[in-house]
């Protein structure tokens, strides 16, 4: 692995640690982190009252690609196919709901923007 994976993979665990906690402090319960369901991997898997919720997290360190615009339409569109296996794992669900946590962190000022969008959707 190479040391550009190797930081990606870092970069990304860390988002998914801070995405966890602001969710926590939101009132969601954190289930999973990292898992695969349908060979779609996904980031975090939160409970939010009788919804089950699929988090995609985005962190950028650069000002010049802002996380949102990090989020593609394939990658909703691949996390929506999780639905029905997650329903049939989690009997208690009455829904499945796809969230994004957009994390911008300008490391020169230390400033860190947290955004949790509820409901996205593949358009």
């Amino acid at each position: 692995m190479s040391a550009f994976q190797n930081e990606r993979q870092r970069r990304g665990a860390l988002g998914e640690k801070l995405a966890a906690r602001f969710l926590e402090l939101e009132g969601l319960r954190v289930l999973s982190g990292r898992l695969r369901v349908a060979d779609v991997e996904i980031d975090l898997l939160v409970r939010d009252a009788s919804a089950l919720v699929v988090v995609e997290v985005k962190l950028r360190t650069s000002a010049a690609l802002p996380a949102l615009d990090a989020l593609r339409v394939r990658q909703i569109a691949r996390l929506q196919r999780t639905a029905t296996p997650l329903l049939r794992r989690h009997p208690w669900a009455e829904t499945v709901r796809i969230d994004a946590v957009m994390i911008d962190w300008q490391m020169r000022s230390g400033c860190v923007e947290i955004r949790h969008l509820r409901g996205i959707q593949a358009r």
